[in-house]
């Protein structure tokens, strides 16, 4: 035989095998050493095959002989007796050119060796010559900025401590270049390599050259003859590259999964028009010349249009006969053929069935298509289904949420009549929980016997404990910062603890709380708070900031709540707030350090009159109640309504009087294709059970007024009543009235009532967005604060104070009118411009605001940020553009 011959081109294609690049055509790369050419292999996108050894052969060797010895050389992790047991040959065996041909066969097989060779054929003395597969040291990934390692890395089957074989490492390349074309990236490319280290070990990197996405140059529609392409192309998950806005856009890159749920959203699209014989005959996605882009082309037949012919139904359920059967349908005869609309209807008859317990109920429809005269009639069939009883009700994955914490939100029990309406409502209470994830479903199965049915539960719990971190940014306050933590599932049995502490330019707080949902495992609510808030309105005189007055509240209230009806709640609670208000000494009292003659003051000219009649401390004891609708299905509704009816009576007890009325309302409306629009309004009125405590002096103090809630694209105080001075110079003129001057000092006085509306649209997004969380919006909010009693304000010149040279002038307090020769007097006299007091901003005249906002459950936690611009405002509010909030969950 003529094995030692060939052995020499063994062992280059071998060595070869070791050295080259396992890519599709670049050249091989060796560690350290000049590149080879390598032999030709098939491309990196078609899977290799392994290439069957040569045949051994020799012209020497007899026809047949007998093994003398089999030797084994060139092994390294081996042992001999295992070469030998893969060649399948033994001493004393008697062998021909096809057994040493099958030998070589079998160990090439096994794919541990790079080059085998057999001698002594002729001898009978058997000798085996192999060189081993290297051993893999590591894998490395190259290239890849698209696609990260550990999306790559489980697809590769190959490890450390492997033998390095030619197969596994195509077979790899395979199915990275099958990640990446997921991903749309058709023209990624993989080129593996080895670099040699010591031992007979390699390093086996896999150099990628990801590309560009492979987008969608163009969807072609062939035999569309009722509705242009435009139309059907917007039916489409698949959207053409391009555009204005084209970099936004997900689903611009060819998916051919997303090309088959294509098909089917062009048939639905035509079944709803009345299309019912509509079929996509074919559909081809071809690349581009250049393998960068694809064209996508759909061969469609639209059929004839049909109409709803006869509507009749069929029942074999006791409780739903045919006529009350054929009153829940609203398909009407002659109108056209939807599809869709036959759907809802048979949704909304097993919805029926399901509310009498026929949990299990089959009603649908049967179609008997006419051809000639292009109708369908629709016959509606309910077949015999017995009634259904709740025999478990399981609840799976609250590993930190005590399972009667579920189980009292159920509207149903174990051997209650199974309702469909019932079941949904308690999917409703326990997603409004807040615990678990978003769309959580109670699912039904079938019980031990016909007439009996399993709901099952399977939660994901969430973080339900919060670290709130909120700021802002005002003109007047510049950034406002709050952190409060609270956790909504303590010791997981839905009770709240919650901490909050306040800081800004503004205002400083600390608030603790407790609330208890269920007292003693009943429906009663049972919650408390206790706080310390200190309030500090400023205004600005040039560019120093200045306090006006201070407010420091300290109180508690307790808090009781049950429900009247499934929706329906009543409240009741009662409060004890101590409130003291105090003004900055040394700008607005007259003596402040009482050094004089006459004790400190509040001076009228320097404070304002509606300030210093505010000073002292006063008690609110207020008990009040509150009545609440609420059957929205979520933390994040999409349908239904809230409302909340208030009044708290201050008077039991304590310095302060009045009856606080409050209403706030809000609907939720589900839109097609994902929109949720909702409408909100708010109002309130607070009126006095005392008369006023003088003229110029409203009979609810400051602290107690409304100032407005969170009017977007207008300042905190904002809006409503105010005093805004306007100064004197120093000629006695009194100066043009700057209302965007940083050193206009304008004061928040309240009102006793305010209303608030808005209308806001929540818009979706594509799914990759709003797998990140995203819910952008737009909105327009308007609302008012007035009615408050116009103060006596403040007019006056300025003062003349007599120079130390002057030993007998007197000080001036100079008012229109007065004689203001002082003023020129300089020698005798130094002038101190004063001010005018004007008073605006009391008007119900609503204040409009228009804005974009969006709320993203960030890495860092939830984000709102809005931008707003307020198209109506009274003259004297205050706007603000932009505010953010961001907190983090835990």
């Amino acid at each position: 035989m003529k094995v030692a011959n060939n052995s020499r081109i063994r062992r280059l294609g071998a060595m070869l095998l070791v050295g080259t690049v396992l890519g599709t055509s670049a050249a091989p790369v060796i560690a350290q050493t000049a590149p080879i050419t390598p032999p030709a292999v098939p491309a990196a996108s078609t899977p290799a095959q392994p290439q069957a050894p040569a045949t051994v052969a020799t012209a020497t060797a007899p026809s047949s002989g007998t093994i003398r010895s089999i030797a084994i050389r060139g092994a390294e992790r081996l042992e001999p007796e295992t070469i030998r047991s893969y060649a399948s040959l033994t001493p004393g065996q008697t062998y021909t050119g096809e057994t040493l041909d099958a030998a070589l066969k079998d160990l090439y097989a096994t794919q541990l060796f790079a080059d085998v060779v057999i001698t002594g054929g002729e001898t009978g003395n058997v000798v085996i010559t192999v060189r081993e597969n290297p051993v893999i040291n590591r894998i490395v990934l190259e290239g890849n900025k698209r696609l990260k390692s550990d999306k790559i890395t489980p697809e590769i089957k190959l490890a450390p401590r492997q033998i390095f074989t030619r197969p596994a490492v195509r077979a790899d390349v395979d199915r990275i270049i099958e990640l990446y074309k997921r991903q749309g990236r058709f023209a990624a490319t993989v080129e593996p390599k080895i670099v040699q280290l010591d031992q007979n070990r390699v390093d086996l990197v896999f150099e990628i050259h990801e590309g560009d996405k492979s987008k969608i140059q163009a969807i072609n529609i062939i035999g569309n003859e009722h509705f242009p392409a435009g139309v059907l192309r917007k039916q489409m998950y698949t959207k053409q590259a391009g555009g204005p806005l084209g970099f936004l856009k997900s689903n611009d890159s060819y998916d051919p999964d997303r090309l088959a749920a294509d098909q089917q959203k062009l048939r639905a699209f035509y079944l709803t028009q009345g299309y019912a014989d509509f079929r996509v005959v074919s559909a081809l996605a071809e690349l581009t010349p250049d393998r960068k882009n694809f064209v996508i082309t759909y061969v469609v037949e639209e059929g004839p249009r049909y109409k709803f012919g006869k509507i009749d139904a069929e029942s074999q359920i006791r409780d739903l006969n045919v006529a009350k059967l054929k009153s829940l349908i609203k398909l009407r005869e002659g109108t056209w053929f939807n599809a869709k609309a036959v759907e809802d209807t048979v949704t909304s008859l097993n919805q029926v069935a399901g509310n009498q317990g026929y949990a299990f109920a089959d009603i649908s429809p049967n179609y008997d298509r006419d051809a000639d005269k292009k109708l369908m009639n629709i016959t509606f069939q309910a077949g015999e289904t017995p009634r259904v009883y709740v025999e478990h009700i399981n609840i799976q994955g609250n590993t930190v949420t005590r399972d009667k914490v579920v189980r009292r939100e159920f509207r149903v029990n174990e051997g209650d009549a199974f309702n469909a309406l019932k079941v949904k409502r308690s999917q409703d209470r326990i997603q409004s929980l807040g615990f678990f994830q978003d769309k959580l479903e109670i699912k039904q199965a079938q019980g031990s016997t016909p007439d009996r049915v399993d709901l099952g539960l399977d939660v994901e719990e969430k973080s339900t404990g919060q670290l709130q971190l909120s700021a802002g940014y005002s003109s007047l306050e510049k950034f406002i910062v709050s952190a409060s933590v609270e956790q909504n599932n303590f010791r997981g049995m839905a009770q709240t603890l919650s901490a909050g502490i306040n800081y800004s330019r503004y205002s400083k707080s600390v608030q603790l709380g407790f609330t208890e949902p269920y007292l003693f495992d009943k429906q009663i609510l049972l919650g408390g708070d206790v706080f310390r808030r200190d309030l500090n309105s400023f205004n600005f005189v040039g560019t120093n900031r200045h306090t006006t007055y201070s407010q420091l509240s300290t109180g508690g209230d307790l808090r009781l709540g049950f429900p009247i009806t499934e929706f329906a709640t009543f409240g009741t609670r009662y409060s004890l707030i101590q409130d003291k208000v105090t003004l900055d000494r040394a700008t607005f009292y007259t003596d402040p350090d009482g050094t004089g003659p006459l004790a400190p003051v509040c001076d009228p000219l320097l404070a304002g009159r509606y300030l210093c009649d505010e000073i002292g401390t006063r008690l609110t004891s207020s008990v009040g109640y509150s009545l609440g609708f609420d059957d929205t299905d979520g933390l994040h509704p999409t349908r239904g309504q809230r409302l909340i009816f208030s009044q708290d009576f201050a008077g039991l007890g304590g310095d302060v009087r009045y009856v606080r009325t409050q209403a706030n309302a809000t609907k939720y409306i589900g839109l097609p294709r994902g929109f949720v629009f909702s409408a909100h309004a708010e109002g309130g009125y607070i009126a006095p059970l005392t008369s006023s405590p003088g003229p110029g002096r409203d009979a609810i103090r400051l602290t107690d007024r409304f100032f407005g809630t969170d009017l977007r694209g207008f300042d905190i105080r904002g809006i409503g009543p105010r005093v805004i001075r306007q100064n004197y110079d120093l000629t006695g003129a009194l100066t043009p009235l700057d209302l965007k001057s940083r050193s206009t000092i304008s004061e928040a006085l309240g009102g006793r009532a305010y209303y608030m509306g808005r209308l806001e649209l929540e818009i979706p997004l594509g799914a990759g967005a709003k797998s990140l969380g995203l819910r952008p919006s737009a909105f327009i909010d308007a609302g008012s604060v007035w009615s408050l009693k116009r103060p006596i304000l403040t007019n006056f010149i300025g003062t003349c104070v007599p120079t130390s040279t002057n030993t007998t002038g007197t000080t001036q307090t100079l008012h229109p009118g007065d004689n203001v020769g002082c003023i020129t007097d300089t020698a005798n006299y130094t002038f101190a411009p004063g001010y005018s007091e004007n008073f605006f901003g009391n008007s119900p005249k609503p204040r409009l605001s228009i804005g974009i906002g969006v709320n993203w459950v960030s890495p860092f936690g939830p984000l709102r940020i809005d931008l707003a611009k307020a198209l109506l405002k009274q003259k004297g509010d205050n706007t603000k553009l932009f505010s953010f909030n961001v907190g983090t969950q835990f």
